[in-house]
């Protein structure tokens, strides 16, 4: 088996008897071990995998996902294992006493879980720069960051170690590691899929989702997932809907502008027009008070992580990253009439926004500004400004997670131009239509126009 096989294709190669369990687990265990400089894996499950291959060796193995190896940032439950979310103090929980929800779906499916991810400080991070556990290094060039906080999940899809893997996203974190990558992430409807099992962040803004190097492994994930599940509130339970129609005839599609726009330097543009071009859209369309959301985004955002971490952040202040100890700190800070504030004008974002989707079925917008920054690198030109790295690499997503739009992010490389590093571009649709997302990111995959590159560098 090769690093570059799909989990479609290893499933079927499993359930034709052309590979077995084991050898697909076996052969991910070898990528991880030579995969360690990009130290995308905080923890190697090699006996319980190699145990639950064996089963479905001796059982005949079922299911869409049959044998196809994956992986989940480390804030998902999974039994035996304390829950770490990225931090130094959650290492001394107690080991998790069962499997996360989504991890127990896939499992259900066929999959088997070979380990946990690198991840950003309890999430809040967009730049996979871990404290405690060192940064995540990107496959396509060791010195840029993989972007976060999902930071492990877009690397070890990026470099082939495993097919799938899961992430989180409350401002952008499973679309920009997906960006700054180069591969496929899909975050779902805020409520589609259960988040119960994984150590939370901003709870009105949380999500869970997959990554993979293709539309159809990305699509087999989401909906082994899709399902109701009692322990999560927000989940609606909604079956994931049908698969849409090949091709993009009859739909709606226009760039988005304004903010969009204006905070996309030349390879985000570059990439955005080519993706429009490809698919006929020259129609723009102004998203309203795009940046004001994104502002009300952070007020919720750090008032719920602050509340969140209260009691850690009076006893172990030492303990924290101080990036995300000082912003947590500041979000205690926020007057509560701020948050109400937000939350209302929330619900105003969100009518302007869904009128929109009366008049067309699809948006597009760029998933970061730029391509992958350096290591370490605290600021960037941005159409002619200087602005804060970390900050900046949520700009384009967090409007659009603010009122739990589904997005597929498809990954763009630009020959020629930059560092020829690859960068997404978000296909946004309507609440509930992932399927149109995932219709139009599967065109512009099948005419060649979006793909996962391989890392000149190979794990």
């Amino acid at each position: 088996m090769t690093a570059w096989m799909t989990a479609g294709g290893i499933a079927a190669g499993v359930m034709n008897r052309d590979l077995t369990c084991r050898g697909a687990v076996m052969d991910a265990l070898d990528r991880i071990g030579r995969a360690t400089p990009i130290n995308a894996f905080t923890d190697v499950l090699a006996e319980r995998a190699l145990e639950l291959a064996a089963a479905h060796d001796a059982n005949g193995p079922q299911g869409p996902l049959a044998g196809v190896p994956f992986a989940v940032k480390n804030l998902f439950d999974v039994e035996g294992l304390p829950t770490r979310a990225g931090s130094l103090i959650n290492r001394e929980r107690a080991p998790a006493g069962a499997d996360a929800f989504a991890v127990r779906q896939l499992e259900r499916a066929g999959a088997i879980l070979v380990g946990t991810l690198n991840m950003g400080e309890y999430a809040y991070d967009f730049t996979g720069e871990n404290a405690h556990d060192g940064a995540c290094r990107n496959p396509h060039d060791p010195l840029r960051m993989t972007g976060g906080s999902s930071s492990g999940s877009g690397a070890a899809v990026a470099a082939g170690v495993v097919p799938l893997t899961l992430g989180s996203d409350t401002n952008g974190s499973i679309r920009v590691p997906a960006s700054l990558c180069g591969v496929f992430g899909l975050k779902p409807t805020y409520g589609r899929l259960s988040r119960a099992g994984t150590f939370p962040f901003a709870s009105s803004l949380d999500h869970i989702g997959p990554l993979a190097r293709c539309v159809d492994d990305l699509e087999l994930a989401y909906r082994a997932m899709a399902g109701a599940d009692l322990a999560d509130p927000v989940c609606t339970g909604r079956p994931a809907d049908a698969p849409g129609p090949a091709g993009i005839e009859g739909l709606r599609i226009a760039v988005a502008g304004g903010h969009f726009l204006s905070n996309a330097g030349p390879d985000a543009l570059a990439a955005l027009h080519k993706v429009a071009a490809a698919l006929g859209v020259t129609a723009e369309v102004e998203v309203p008070e795009a940046a004001r959301a994104r502002a009300a985004a952070y007020v919720i955002t750090t008032v719920e992580g602050a509340a969140l971490h209260l009691d850690r952040l009076r006893t172990r202040p030492g303990d924290f990253d101080p990036d995300v100890r000082d912003r947590l700190i500041a979000g205690a800070m926020v007057p509560g009439a701020f948050y109400v504030r937000a939350q209302r004008f929330r619900r105003w974002y969100r009518e302007q926004v869904l009128a929109l989707f009366g008049q067309w079925d699809v948006l597009l917008a760029a998933a970061t500004p730029c391509t992958a920054p350096l290591i370490g690198q605290k600021t960037m030109e941005l159409r002619g400004e200087t602005v804060p790295v970390r900050a900046m690499m949520g700009v384009l997503t967090q409007p659009i997670s603010f009122i739990g739009l589904p997005v597929v992010a498809v990954p763009v490389t630009l020959i020629g131009l930059g560092p020829g590093l690859p960068i997404g571009v978000q296909v946004i649709a309507a609440p509930w239509q992932e399927a149109v997302a995932l219709r139009v990111a599967r065109h512009l995959e099948a005419e060649g126009v979006v793909r996962a590159p391989r890392p000149g560098r190979q794990a």
